[in-house]
């Protein structure tokens, strides 16, 4: 299956990440977003990055010149309908998801793949929006984008076989490494991730030990490169409390039952770094 041009969908932090590293690869890439402020917002992300990367020589600005060329902003969902492919990155709610995709079934070409960034809901409820549930697969990426090596897939009950192999190329065409993971809540990354950040600051929220100390035993005991508290900040506080409810209503089990803490920030809005105060304060 050939694939030349792909659609992003949403401009966020991850979106414009897919967004730049398929661009890199020569792909043609539409940004899409809800508004024309938020894909700008995304483009600048994407310029400013490789800025840096002109900076420190890893590219030419002829390069980022050119990549940034690979990129054009939509606003409207119906440019699916001259794409080979979309990576959605929307907002981690499975009402929004399904909508998305039962839209982009009806507009997207007959052979277009539609994939989505979820980072712990099912592949196949999200392919059941559509009439092509063996088209649809989880493509989870890892944040920051174009940094992280790491991509998640996950097959739906449905995806075909070749939809697999194609995403899996695709991903080595990106210059990171494919994953296959069966379609369980959290997958791997989350389901191992998330507890044990839950978990953290359970032993906040018990006294056990300061923020700073919860995070420096991780750090300086476990080599981890910051904290759990430090990286819920980084992850959000809403999606941490949301994918531990994903996990603990898809499994049943109390084991991932999310603190009360992390409730209570969500809560009061301390969502972490986007929000300006989570388990820390950011100017």
């Amino acid at each position: 299956m050939n694939v030349e041009k792909i659609m992003v969908i949403g401009a966020g932090q991850m979106g414009s990440g897919i967004a730049q590293v398929c661009a890199q690869a020569g792909f043609t890439v539409l940004l899409n977003d809800l508004k024309p402020e938020f894909v700008e917002r995304g483009l600048a992300g994407i310029e400013k990055n490789l800025a840096r990367q002109v900076l420190k020589e890893r590219i030419t600005e002829d390069e980022k010149v050119a990549i940034l060329a690979n990129i054009t902003a939509s606003t409207n969902l119906v440019d699916a309908g001259t794409v080979d492919l979309v990576i959605e990155a929307a907002v981690e709610n499975m009402a929004i998801k399904a909508s998305i995709f039962k839209e982009l079934d009806e507009i997207a070409p007959a052979h277009a793949i539609l994939a989505s960034n979820t980072s712990s809901l099912p592949i196949t409820e999200i392919a059941a929006a559509t009439t092509r549930p063996e088209k649809v697969i989880g493509m989870h990426f890892m944040n920051p984008v174009p940094v992280m090596k790491l991509v998640e897939i996950i097959r739906g009950l449905a995806t075909a076989d070749e939809v697999y192999k194609t995403i899996e190329d695709i991903t080595k065409k990106l210059n990171k490494v494919p994953v296959e993971v069966n379609d369980f809540p959290g997958f791997v990354a989350n389901r191992i991730l998330m507890p044990m950040i839950n978990e953290a600051i359970y032993t906040l929220y018990e006294g056990v030990a300061t923020k700073e100390a919860i995070d420096d035993v991780m750090k300086l005991g476990m080599n981890h490169p910051m904290g759990p508290l430090t990286l819920a900040d980084f992850i959000g506080l809403d999606t941490c409390l949301y994918i531990m409810e994903t996990l603990h209503e898809g499994f049943g089990d109390d084991k991932y039952r999310p603190c009360p803490l992390l409730r209570k920030y969500v809560k009061a809005g301390w969502l972490g770094k986007k929000s300006g105060r989570g388990f820390y304060e950011y100017a």
